[in-house]
């Protein structure tokens, strides 16, 4: 019987690096709640980037912290800021990543050893901006971890099939308008299966989707471990 991915990351969690270099348990980083729990959005123009970032920086002071993190499985309403999210039938608002609010120009780190599957600039606003898809084999497990929101300058000299080893910089967290017009952050998704896409995976999807995305995508957790996910 096949392994699930949930599974195969739980039992080699000790191999794992970080994604970026910094501690994502230290006090200094909280989690940032956008889903409508969070009344402090109600107010707030989202379709306005500068302002969006004071906004991030605001919630962070008020938590004395320098880093944000969270996202997995979160319904939120900040998707409503861009028309790539609105569907015929359905909006999408379920967030499948993990996302870690960190000042642009931090080094973005490869988590375990892979190659390029693939990487592209999605350019709509709201969108990824410059992303790398990376693949991984663990134990004749392929899997996929997906890097969004990246410098433009990351995809210079990138080819399909570059290898990096655990820990090497693949990239930098990006500011906007480049980074696909968003405040500066690292969005981080692993996938099961690529369902033949280049460059790019929903990141987003409707509660409609929710359970056949979420055994598409793992929670990230598995591999960043980072205890304010856990614990909220």
């Amino acid at each position: 019987m096949p392994v699930s991915p949930t599974v195969l990351l739980t039992k080699h969690q000790t191999q794992f690096g970080p994604v970026l270099p910094l501690d994502l348990n230290a006090n200094t980083v909280c989690r940032l709640d956008f889903s409508a729990h969070n009344a402090l959005l109600a107010s707030e123009n989202l379709e306005n980037t500068g302002q969006f970032a004071a906004f991030v920086n605001k919630l962070l002071q008020q938590q004395q912290a320098t880093v944000g993190i969270g996202g997995y499985l979160e319904n939120r309403i900040i998707y409503r800021r861009s028309k790539l999210f609105a569907g015929d039938l359905a909006n999408r608002s379920i967030h499948l990543g993990v996302d870690i609010w960190v000042e642009a120009g931090t080094p973005v780190l490869a988590p375990l050893a892979g190659v390029v599957h693939s990487f592209k600039d999605n350019v709509f606003f709201g969108d990824y901006g410059p992303t790398i898809i990376l693949e991984h084999t663990i134990k004749n497990f392929k899997f996929f971890t997906l890097y969004g929101h990246l410098g433009r300058q990351s995809l210079r000299n990138l080819h399909p099939g570059d290898v990096f080893t655990i820990g090497q910089e693949l990239g930098t967290i990006g500011t906007f308008p480049e980074n696909g017009d968003w405040p500066p952050h690292l969005h981080f998704q692993v996938i099961s299966h690529m369902l033949g896409l280049q460059g790019d995976f929903p990141g987003v999807c409707s509660l409609a989707d929710l359970n056949k995305f979420a055994q598409l995508c793992p929670d990230p957790n598995l591999i960043l471990q980072c205890r304010h996910l856990t614990a909220f």
